[in-house]
């Protein structure tokens, strides 16, 4: 616990003298402040290791490969994933939702989404639905976010392929039931693809018990790594065409990409130097554990859902107060534009939080906000109890003003 304390207060003096108190609530986009160990990671990275990984058997190449493959390692045992080299590294969670929806997928195939999904997941499955004609139902939640697993039982058809879901959505906060839609999956003998975008590193994630067959997932949100970081699992029975072609500096003199793991889903120059600092970060998370980073959020959460709800003309939006949920707060105020709102948080505040659709247009019809948007407040690890004080105080100002 010591040491906890001791990163948190090298964090935040580094935020207060870089950015004069600004109080960040926009994990739910990309974490902020990384740990210290993540920049220190980076930088000894790039002074010692940056040469290409894999592409040469001098030392420094040799050190830069070992840098992935440590980092593959941390990520298995995080994840539960027996063989390191199951885990494909990836720009970002788009490009691993990408590389499984477009690597899996034929003509005439049926998809099981849900209508909470991201853009990362719904764009690539309507583009293939134009180009090459695959089928796609979408389960609809309740007004919260809360889907029951017996629907997607219900959608499965003779054609059904994959199912993919969001673990919790990035405008809801609400989780959603993959133990239970895993063991439907493998009951049906179909794929299930999951996007933990929004709770890789902040909730417990076993992809053999929850029937996981590919986990996408972010370095650079609760993993607490650099941007242009994160990776892609690919159960061993899983077969996907690649999504990039090229050099891999195995078996070059091969005219098709190579066959084995993990050189098939990673054409070209790795991000050795990010990575490393994603190393670094899943380390942080081992070492203060996945269940107490949760239970911290969900606590902060409450606090922010309560003083918000002591507001009159202010409706969150997702599960209600003392339900599961992760460290995503999101509301709209009656007769105020949320844009604005997230501009004088910004401006006047020095609060930054996000604004708008949030790359989730299905999310904002299941919520009733399509026509408004919503203001969203995410917390992560290092946020306080008294910047979220600070936060709530914000808002009812802002909220006087508008009434």
């Amino acid at each position: 616990m010591q040491e906890r304390n001791e990163e948190q207060v090298r964090v935040h003096e580094t935020q207060k003298v870089q950015n004069q108190e600004l109080i960040y609530l926009d994990h739910a986009a990309t974490s902020w402040p990384k740990p210290a160990s993540v920049i220190e990671a980076v930088m000894e990275a790039m002074q010692k290791d940056a040469a290409n990984p894999g592409r040469g058997s001098h030392a420094m190449a040799v050190r830069a490969s070992r840098i992935l493959f440590d980092t593959r390692k941390v990520l298995a045992k995080l994840f539960r994933i027996k063989n390191p080299n199951d885990i494909a590294f990836a720009l970002n969670t788009t490009m691993a939702l990408n590389t499984a929806i477009k690597g899996l997928l034929k003509p005439g195939d049926h998809v099981i989404a849900t209508a909470v999904e991201h853009n990362s997941v719904r764009r690539p499955l309507e583009y293939l639905k134009k180009t090459i004609g695959i089928q796609v139902t979408y389960v609809e939640p309740n007004t919260a976010g809360e889907l029951d697993a017996k629907q997607v039982g219900d959608a499965i058809t003779a054609s059904t392929k994959l199912v993919v879901v969001n673990h919790s959505s990035n405008l809801l906060g609400s989780i959603l039931p993959v133990g239970e839609i895993g063991e439907i999956t493998r009951s049906h003998g179909i794929k299930l693809l999951v996007d933990a975008a929004q709770t890789a590193g902040l909730m417990e994630i076993d992809v053999e018990q929850m029937g996981i067959d590919m986990l996408a997932f972010p370095g650079h949100k609760g993993l607490l790594g650099p941007l242009g970081t994160g990776g892609l699992y690919i159960q061993p029975d899983v077969e996907l065409e690649p999504l990039l072609h090229g050099g891999t500096g195995s078996q070059s003199e091969a005219i098709e990409q190579p066959s084995v793991r993990p050189d098939r889903y990673e054409a070209g120059t790795q991000n050795a130097v990010g990575i490393s600092g994603l190393r670094a970060g899943v380390k942080h998370i081992l070492h203060e554990t996945v269940q107490n980073i949760h239970t911290r959020e969900w606590m902060l959460t409450q606090q922010m859902m309560e003083g918000l709800l002591s507001v009159n003309g202010i409706r969150l939006l997702g599960p209600e107060l003392g339900k599961p949920r992760t460290g995503i707060v999101s509301f709209v105020i009656d007769g105020a534009d949320p844009s604005e709102v997230g501009f004088i948080l910004d401006q006047h505040y020095q609060i930054a939080v996000r604004t708008g659709f949030h790359c989730t247009p299905l999310a904002h019809g299941t919520a009733g906000t399509t026509e408004t948007g919503a203001i969203r407040a995410s917390v992560g690890c290092f946020t306080t109890k008294d910047e979220v004080e600070t936060f709530i105080a914000a808002v009812k100002e802002i909220k006087r003003h508008y009434s």
